[in-house]
């Protein structure tokens, strides 16, 4: 077999990860202030405001692609942006500075990536598609387009902790046998689900190792959108994207 680093595609990019607080935008309260939901009923006008100010900020201009995201497991590929991908939770690419991004107030936000490869990947991980496979499907998809269980990189990022997260015990034995590792207990002593605890685990079967875990809990952080906590509030965005090695 071929050595990757010399099959004559570039190696060895520079990965960035970035999560937005509630901070720097010019959403009015209960969006108040950063917003970046399209789907949340914030002014379309500020939403659009807040993406710019984004746009500038990690010098990405137009290069974002966003998902009409709904729960599901489905992942999609692309090559460009200027454009909103609907009906999807997973986005997949191997273009240089296309960042891929993804907006939730508890749901896991899951940034992956192959620097040697060159390939990344933003999921939308909630309860739902959690449990129906989205994380296995995006990385499934990354391997589709040339990448490597043991090179790839996770950052999960800020979410609903399980000890803030109860639900009733009949919906963790669900999650909990599609997704080994997410029932827990809460601070209360009450059934509850850790989402990141079993898309970790599950990424460790599928040959993923390089895992962190970002420790903010949406639910207790005031500077993080929560939907259990504010309903109805905005949305975080986290995104990552490649950049060509120096």
């Amino acid at each position: 077999m071929p050595d990757r680093a010399s099959s004559g595609r570039a190696v060895d990019f520079r990965v960035r990860r970035v999560t937005t607080t509630r901070a720097g935008g010019v959403s009015k309260p209960p969006f108040a202030t950063f917003n970046l939901g399209d789907h949340v009923g914030d002014d379309p006008a500020a939403v659009a405001a807040n993406r710019r100010r984004l746009a500038t900020a990690t010098g990405l201009g137009d290069g974002i692609v966003w998902m009409n995201q709904v729960h599901s497991a489905n992942v999609g590929i692309v090559d460009g942006a200027g454009e909103i991908i609907d009906g999807t939770d997973g986005l997949v690419t191997t273009a240089p500075r296309l960042a891929l991004a993804v907006v939730t107030a508890d749901c896991v936000p899951v940034l992956m990536a192959d620097a040697r490869a060159g390939v990344v990947a933003a999921v939308h991980a909630g309860r739902v598609g959690a449990q129906r496979g989205i994380v296995a499907n995006a990385v499934q998809t990354m391997l589709d387009v040339g990448a490597h269980a043991e090179d790839i990189s996770v950052l999960l990022g800020p979410a609903v902790s399980g000890r803030n997260y109860e639900v009733p015990a009949e919906m963790a034995a669900e999650v909990e046998a599609a997704l080994p590792g997410s029932r827990t207990t809460t601070r209360r002593g009450t059934v509850g689900l850790d989402l990141r605890a079993g898309i970790a685990a599950q990424l460790g079967t599928l040959g993923v190792t390089a895992i962190d875990i970002d420790p903010r809990c949406t639910v207790e952080d005031p500077n993080l959108f929560s939907h259990r906590r504010d309903a109805p509030t905005g949305r975080l965005a986290s995104l990552v994207w490649l950049e060509p090695g120096a």
